[in-house]
């Protein structure tokens, strides 16, 4: 089988395979457990984390940590990379990825085969036999909304923190469609609503105010299955491109909304891109999303922490 190409050399390895308790249906069902057998039969030995929800496989996970596996592999989306991402960000256990999610962008920024299930297992073992990559994570304080208390966590791939955040919202609670159009529906719904939003920020020592549409903070490339947001974004440079797009009309929007999808958005005058380490964003009744995941609402705190996470190296 292809998976099984090139391992010769790969030495019995302890791997956590930690699987997306969402992924019950359809071909994404049977993912984790053909990764699993995979690995198995190629002689490792699989602890393999399936959990009914999120908060279980996430306390699981750490436990599974904690005893230092050769590896943590996540079986999912970009859901599933931020768990991982929060599990393993300043240890040194490495996170490989078996993309089977709905958007995948951290996959794609990163290399890895995410329309393949075959190409992605073999893709995970030729990363077991390299030297793990170092890349950059953005930790988030915020306030947590559920307790009102102070907390921090990561993200890898990129923070959206305006329309963007807001069409994300809107993509969680369909049903329907399958697959990265989901957003594109959930596009065109809330561009019905669409509004300008006052923010501040503050970039470094830099502090703007503005009135925009959409605010990005990317330590990698694309969001929402392929949307390159910051497509000049560098995973291992310890600066996040912060996209700042200015509040636009829905015909002016959808002029330059497209452009996204190939990264030539950029060239927008009322387009601008900040790189910085240490981000600010505040303003009133935004919710920021990362990874896919709902994170906090705004104001947060980010900072851009270099080399703190360990990738298997799956290109």
């Amino acid at each position: 089988m292809r998976h099984t190409e090139h391992v010769e050399s790969i030495k019995p390895l302890r791997l956590v395979v930690a699987i997306n308790p969402t992924a019950s249906f359809g071909k994404r069902k049977s993912v984790g457990p053909r990764a699993v057998e995979a690995l198995r039969a190629l002689g490792h030995e699989v602890t393999a984390l399936e959990e009914a929800n999120f908060a279980l496989l996430l306390k699981r996970g750490r436990k599974a940590v904690a005893k230092k596996p050769d590896a943590l592999l996540v079986v999912g989306g970009d859901g599933m990379v931020n768990l991982g991402t929060n599990l393993v960000a300043k240890t040194t256990v490495p996170l490989g990825i078996i993309p089977s999610g709905t958007g995948n962008d951290m996959a794609r920024g990163l290399g890895i085969p995410f329309d393949d299930t075959d190409a992605a297992i073999a893709s995970v073992v030729r990363g077991l036999g390299r030297p793990p990559r170092a890349i950059d994570a953005g930790s988030v304080a915020y306030v947590d909304d559920a307790t009102g208390t102070a907390a921090t966590r990561w993200f890898a791939c990129v923070l959206a923190a305006g329309f963007d955040a807001i069409v994300n919202e809107r993509a969680n609670l369909m049903s329907w469609p399958k697959g990265p159009s989901r957003y594109t529906v959930a596009l065109i719904i809330e561009l019905l609503r669409l509004r300008a939003i006052k923010y501040k920020l503050t970039i470094d020592d830099k502090v703007i105010e503005t009135t925009g549409a959409l605010i990005s903070v990317g330590n990698n490339v694309s969001l929402g299955g392929g949307m390159k947001v910051t497509p000049d974004a560098l995973v291992d440079d310890g600066l996040a491109d912060v996209l700042v797009v200015e509040a636009l009309s829905r015909l002016a929007f959808l002029r330059v909304f497209p452009r996204v999808f190939t990264g030539t958005h950029l060239s927008d005058p009322r387009v601008t891109v900040y790189r910085g380490k240490h981000i600010r964003i505040e303003s009133e009744d935004i919710t920021a999303y990362a990874d896919g995941e709902r994170f906090a609402a705004l104001p947060i705190d980010i900072t851009m922490v270099p080399g703190v996470l360990h990738i298997l190296d799956q290109r």
